[in-house]
């Protein structure tokens, strides 16, 4: 059987890019909203902050951007940047909730792992929330160990996590 999710490199400011972070955005923001604020964030509310969480440093020089394709379709994303020499920070991992439970976000990872060592990584770091139990879930499967948090965090940062790719076979699967 063939399986139906590619995924390539895409430039950060693409139509389909754009579109799928400002739904990655939503939703998480909304999840937020729902579970501190019982409602859902204001059409206002969300086009401030998705301003403000800016994705463009995933692109070259700073970090890079995958976009997965269910049937052609664009479906799914991650970005990439470079946190230091030997580490990038994972961040805006998003697959359409239809599509969650197709395999895209194992083979979104896979291509994590293969694009990361394209930028000289040795170790993958991010940091999420504890309500994103799906995606918590996802990066257990896939090799992330909670680690302490690194860096500067903020309020939607409740959970850190690493994957030390010295220790991992470099093949997608």
């Amino acid at each position: 059987m063939t399986d139906p999710w590619t995924i390539t490199t895409a430039d950060v400011t693409s139509a389909e890019a754009l579109e799928l972070l400002r739904e990655y955005y939503y939703d998480v923001a909304n999840r937020y909203y729902r579970l501190h604020l019982g409602r859902e964030g204001t059409p206002e509310e969300l086009e401030s902050g998705l301003a403000e969480s800016r994705s463009d440093d995933l692109a070259a020089p700073t970090g890079l951007f995958l976009l997965g394709r269910y049937e052609g379709a664009a479906q799914s994303c991650a970005g990439l940047r470079r946190y230091d020499a030997t580490t990038v920070e994972l961040t805006r991992v998003f697959v359409r909730p239809g599509l969650r439970g197709t395999g895209g976000g194992a083979r979104l990872l896979a291509a994590v792992d293969l694009a990361a060592r394209s930028l000289g990584a040795e170790r993958i770091v991010l940091d999420t929330r504890l309500d994103l139990v799906e995606a918590r879930a996802l990066y257990l499967r896939h090799g992330y160990r909670e680690i302490p948090a690194y860096g500067d965090t903020g309020p939607y940062s409740e959970v850190w996590y690493g994957k030390d790719l010295t220790e991992v076979p470099q093949q997608a699967s």
